[in-house]
């Protein structure tokens, strides 16, 4: 049992930090261009994929150390402020999918309902967390400022990640590479 135990953490460890890779490799997609991540959000994919398949710690974990990371060793995003605020967005992410999809029913609408309450979680606390720091770097922050990075400009990434999220998470399922 123990064994067993340890060789699905093992497993567990070893996505997450494919997950991370992926997260800090797919923005290369946008050309690191920060205004085109900011519209397809490369990097909240492989996050949400951690909470939803890896459960909400792995998620949370995922969340907060991609963004940091990929900021220390590429550079994008600046470090301070906007990774430190992508960390407790992105952790969100990881957390409320994860939580959300281990309490509710195990049926494809309950994938998205996850799906979506996770986004909306994530995207508030990217909200109040860039109300606090952005101000300390010298960067206004308003509810304009908000409702455009939020959502308005978001509009690509938001619906490439309610279609491929679910359909790959289902598929996986369906194909049985990703069990209970």
């Amino acid at each position: 049992m123990k064994e067993s135990q340890n060789r699905k953490e093992i497993r567990h460890m070893i996505l997450a930090s494919f997950f991370i890779a992926l997260g800090i490799v797919l923005p290369f997609i946008t050309g690191n261009i920060q205004i085109l991540g900011s519209r397809f959000l490369p990097m909240h994919i492989p996050v949400l994929f951690a909470g939803i398949i890896l459960g909400w710690k792995y998620g949370l974990l995922v969340g907060i150390i991609t963004p940091l990371l990929r900021a220390i060793t590429i550079g994008m995003p600046p470090l301070f402020p906007v990774a430190l605020v992508m960390a407790f967005e992105l952790g969100t992410y990881g957390l409320l999918i994860g939580l959300f999809y281990k309490l509710l029913p195990k049926k494809v609408i309950y994938v998205f309902l996850s799906l979506i309450l996770s986004m909306i979680g994530g995207r508030m606390i990217w909200g109040l967390a860039a109300f606090f720091i952005y101000p300390l770097a010298g960067f206004n922050f308003n509810f304009q400022i908000f409702l455009a990075g939020a959502f308005i400009n978001a509009v690509p990434g938001i619906i490439l990640q309610l279609i491929l999220i679910p359909t790959l998470f289902i598929g996986l399922k369906k194909a049985d590479i990703i069990t209970e």
